[in-house]
């Protein structure tokens, strides 16, 4: 079982080929290329571990008798099995104590930051519903007291840019709203079945007009002179546990801090990372580093790139990179003066990163990529690393049910 052994050592050479090559690609490739290479690294180190432990296992004698395998013929054919057996089985304990107490530190980081704030009233869920530049305009009215409209701006093809995508809205809503359908009954009894009518185009209207603004982000306005802003994730539908949407949270001094359509890029930003499920994101990256320290790299760049992604698709939804820039900036500054307390790490916000180098990428027209060249060279090593990393995870778990099969049909098995 040479093969188990390579998961393991694959992720110091692997880490530095992904972080590479998302340097080369647009913000929202790079994410996911990080987020993936992660959890396929981290998933192959856990299986290697689990064969290990496993491969010493079968040379208990409890476990032999209960297989039916031939116990000389294990200890001979692996003699170091129960060692490697032994601290496979400390680091999968390890491994499992620290991921039960970073998700409990997360989960509690959340559910305080959630009791911290109001109640979402109803009209957060129609601002959240409406255009981005109508919701902005009613922050703006709640920081400075006074009531300013603006009309919607209607979003074209060209305000489209290659790193946004379209919003998925709940299939349990669309069927909620449907409401419940009782039944006609003849009189034997029996339901009778009826046609299902065909949907008309305003319901495909309304059904697309709800995938492209879901009114599930509600705007929470703090009456604080700290600046901050962030994207505070919601959580699931549990049984006894009403589910609750993603919430947008700003502060009255940063929405003094910034103009009008700074605003508006803020509040895109925002809700990109909503939109995105970048929490997601950084819980797997968390998660991975806690499994293999050649991951733990990743984190940064991983971080980075969420908020490069959050700040095209600002740019992308006003129409202005410099504002979106500025924007960021200014942020940056508000929320440097006075600083927000300790904020859950799974909370993405926009003042957050390199902010120099999230500055200077917006003022570019374009991002910057590497040579062709160099570029597909990394690109093919790091797939020849995470292929190798697969392969290796299956050799070795076909080698072991190799093992198993080979040992029932040995001498001195017993039946």
């Amino acid at each position: 079982m040479i093969a188990v052994w390579a998961p393991l050592l694959l992720p110091f050479l692997t880490a530095p080929l992904a972080r590479r090559l998302a340097e080369a690609l647009p913000p929202r490739a790079a994410a996911w290329l990080l987020a993936g290479t992660a959890t396929v690294l981290a998933g192959g180190t856990l299986c290697s571990l689990g064969l290990l432990a496993a491969a010493g296992l079968l040379q208990l004698p409890p476990v032999a008798a209960l297989g039916h395998l031939s116990l000389p013929w294990l200890t001979a054919a692996a003699p170091s099995a129960p060692l490697a057996a032994a601290l496979a089985g400390l680091a999968l304990a390890a491994l499992a104590a620290l991921a039960v107490r970073t998700t409990r530190r997360r989960c509690l980081e959340l559910r305080t930051a959630r009791a911290a704030l109001p109640a979402p009233r109803a009209s957060c869920g129609a601002e959240a519903g409406a255009e981005p530049g109508a919701q902005t305009e009613a922050a703006s009215g709640a920081a400075t007291g006074t009531a300013a409209s603006a009309a919607p701006r209607a979003e074209t093809d060209a305000d489209q840019h290659p790193d946004t995508r379209p919003r998925h809205a709940p299939v349990r809503r669309a069927r909620a709203e449907r409401g419940p359908q009782d039944p006609a009954r003849h009189p034997a009894g029996r339901p009778t079945l009826r046609p299902t009518p065909r949907p008309t185009r305003a319901a495909w209207r309304q059904a697309l007009a709800r995938l492209r603004h879901p009114a599930d982000h509600p705007l929470t306005v703090l009456d604080d002179e700290r600046a901050d802003a962030f994207a505070l994730p919601g959580r699931l539908r549990r049984p006894g546990r009403p589910g609750e949407p993603g919430r947008i949270v700003v502060t009255s001094g940063m929405l003094r801090a910034l103009s009008g359509p700074e605003r508006s890029a803020l509040l895109a930003h925002e809700r990109a990372h909503l939109t995105g499920r970048h929490h997601v994101f950084l819980a797997l990256a968390e998660h991975a580093a806690d499994i293999h320290p050649a991951l733990r790299p990743l984190r940064a760049p991983l971080g980075y790139h969420l908020e490069r992604w959050a700040d095209e698709v600002a740019a992308a939804r006003i129409g202005d990179r410099a504002v979106t820039a500025r924007a960021v900036g200014r942020a940056a500054l508000a929320a440097s003066r006075s600083p927000w307390p300790a904020r859950p790490r799974l909370v993405a916000a926009a003042h957050s990163g390199p902010v120099p180098r999230r500055v200077a990428a917006l003022l570019q027209p374009r991002p910057s990529t590497a040579p062709a060249t160099r570029l597909r060279a990394v690109a093919l090593a790091l797939a020849a690393c995470l292929a190798l990393t697969t392969g290796a995870a299956l050799e070795a778990t076909a080698d072991l049910h190799h093992t198993v099969e080979t040992a029932q049909h040995e001498p001195g098995t017993e039946r």
